[in-house]
């Protein structure tokens, strides 16, 4: 009986109609990031986590944090393309009414329901890395948030109207211009968390490790930080 049921399993995932899922648009913020929406299709998530992009036919698949709000009925997601990237090409290319694969959604990277009204959030990222902050952002109204984003330019400030002014930071690196200029950890070092703060690090893994350390040595408890690396 119990292989008798698996392959009942098996023939019935194969009849199942699949989700189809369409592209909406492709809104381009820098000459290299882009929002991509398309089909929610009632998919369920957390804010925080990501889900797994591709092409029909073709086995690459990307993982991407959920840029939109879980309050709306489509999703986006935030992307950098990458030169060398078959699939962030792939998808900047896209056009309206276009069909893609969509998987997930997956991770853990999801803010404590139980601490978010209490607790005072401090939100760091780098780059395309703010993507799960910002779905978290606005998907919970009236909790306490700070964002730090670390970029290179000014222009990379992804979805800086969508905050409250004074709960995003952008801090600079390589021209003037955002709220500070330098690095996040060069900010973190005038500007300590408080020991009671919960801490959320996206972005790459060097950024992460310094940040991290920065924290740590400044008092705050490694329970506190979270982290999702972004390769």
């Amino acid at each position: 009986m119990a292989e008798s049921f698996g392959v009942n399993a098996i023939l019935a995932d194969q009849l199942r109609p699949e989700i189809i899922y369409r592209v909406h648009n492709v809104t381009n913020l820098t000459g290299s990031a882009f929002i991509l929406r398309f089909d929610r299709n009632g998919l369920e998530f957390a804010p925080g986590q990501h889900i797994t992009l591709g092409l029909p036919g073709d086995n690459q698949l990307r993982e991407y944090s959920v840029y939109s709000p879980a309050n709306v009925d489509y999703l986006e997601v935030l992307v950098k393309e990458v030169e060398s990237g078959s699939v962030s090409r792939k998808l900047k290319n896209l056009q309206p009414g276009d069909i893609i694969k969509v998987d997930g959604p997956f991770g853990f990277f999801v803010p404590d329901k139980t601490k978010l009204f209490s607790a005072k959030h401090l939100f760091i990222a780098t780059g395309t890395g703010i993507a799960p902050f910002h779905s978290i952002a606005l998907s919970y109204k009236d909790f306490d948030f700070t964002i730090l984003h670390g970029i290179r330019y000014a222009n990379e400030q992804y979805g800086k109207a969508d905050y409250p002014p004074e709960r995003y930071i952008s801090c600079v690196s390589r021209e003037e211009g955002g709220n500070f200029h330098g690095r996040v950890t060069d900010y973190l070092l005038k500007n300590s968390a408080g020991s009671d703060t919960l801490v959320y690090l996206c972005g790459n893994y060097e950024m992460i490790h310094a940040v991290y350390d920065v924290l740590v040595t400044n008092g705050l408890s490694p329970d506190n930080i979270r982290t999702e690396v972004y390769f």
